[in-house]
């Protein structure tokens, strides 16, 4: 059953505009379906985060944050998958499966399954395919002052002030059994 509500708008259109630079992903592409690799095992996945690059980002960059969401969640404010902040500009690559807090320097916040790290796609089976908005968020400061007990929301809050430019991949998944 798929239900019927108007689609969310996706959530940096409504933010003030930034420029954008390249965000490739070996993985997931732009409005096409994601692979179960990256979905959570609650719909039979395994929970992976997908491989990640991006280059020609502001020469002024500090630093980065990576962040996975879903506008489409029936929740009202959409569900948060991935927040991994503080990664210094030397990083500019994520492979495959890494979302765990220690990498290069950064760290995760908790997602809205109320883990540390990456939790993949999962939403309601029968609902109409949900887009999930990988970005790539470039700082003009090396680190949010932010801690691992932050919430995905008052990250995003600090985003809104220090994000020089981003680059998002929309992937979709749907759930149809």
């Amino acid at each position: 059953m798929t239900l019927e509500r108007p689609i969310a708008p996706d959530p940096y259109e409504l933010l003030p505009t930034v420029p954008s630079f390249t965000l490739t992903s070996d993985d997931v592409r732009n409005g096409e379906p994601m692979d179960a690799t990256h979905a959570h095992p609650s719909v039979g996945g395994d929970d992976l985060s997908p491989h990640l690059a991006w280059s020609g980002f502001p020469a002024e960059t500090k630093g980065f944050v990576v962040t996975c969401f879903d506008p489409d969640a029936p929740t009202g404010s959409g569900f948060w998958h991935w927040v991994l902040v503080n990664l210094p500009t030397s990083v500019t690559e994520l492979p495959r499966g890494a979302s765990s807090d220690g990498l290069s320097g950064g760290f995760t916040v908790r997602n809205d399954y109320s883990q540390q790290g990456y939790g993949g796609a999962a939403p309601p089976r029968g609902d109409r395919p949900h887009r999930y908005l990988f970005a790539v968020h470039a700082l003009g400061m090396e680190r949010l002052d932010v801690t691992p007990d932050a919430s995905p929301a008052y990250v995003g809050f600090n985003l809104a002030f220090h994000t020089l430019a981003r680059a998002v991949i929309r992937p979709t998944y749907q759930v149809t059994q």
